[in-house]
């Protein structure tokens, strides 16, 4: 991992960059997958809930390929691999995971953003961070178990 005094190139931001928006791209499928195929009375609530989460998932990724346009790259048309489960609690921690993964990437994004200068690109990603946090917490809330903690270890 990089250390967030050390500055990347625009064009590594913009490689980077790509890499979030195919995890949106990740998060909207598996969002629109799972609020259609949870079962079981207890996940009824969550289901209407990750249907927003998919729209919301969509803003930020339309966000993220304006901005890697503004950075004069071209936005990738591919999403990261999407799991799948017939089990209800395993969809909903790989969202969890999912989550976290792409808190703890945008986190490193801005640091990178604000060292290129950067600034509108840094105050874009704190309010699509702010969203994220809200569906670990919606999603850890309906798994029944405390917020991950958001460390630095990023698993993709």
């Amino acid at each position: 991992m990089m250390k967030s005094n050390e500055t990347i190139s625009r064009e590594e931001l913009v490689r980077l960059l790509n890499e979030d928006l195919a995890r949106e791209y990740q998060a909207i499928i598996a969002y629109v997958v799972y609020s259609q195929t949870i079962k079981g009375a207890e996940f009824l609530h969550i289901a209407a809930e990750l249907e927003r989460h998919a729209s919301e998932e969509l803003e930020h990724a339309l966000t993220i390929a304006k901005q890697i346009d503004y950075l004069n790259g071209s936005p990738v048309a591919t999403p990261k691999e999407v799991k799948r489960s017939d089990d209800a609690r395993e969809m909903l921690r790989f969202d969890l995971e999912n989550e976290r993964v792409t808190i703890v990437n945008y986190r490193e994004r801005i640091r990178q953003a604000e060292a290129l200068g950067e600034f509108a690109l840094s105050e874009v990603l704190r309010e699509i961070i702010a969203q994220e946090q809200e569906h670990l917490t919606d999603l850890a809330d309906a798994l029944g178990i405390d917020t991950p903690p958001l460390d630095e270890r990023v698993a993709g």
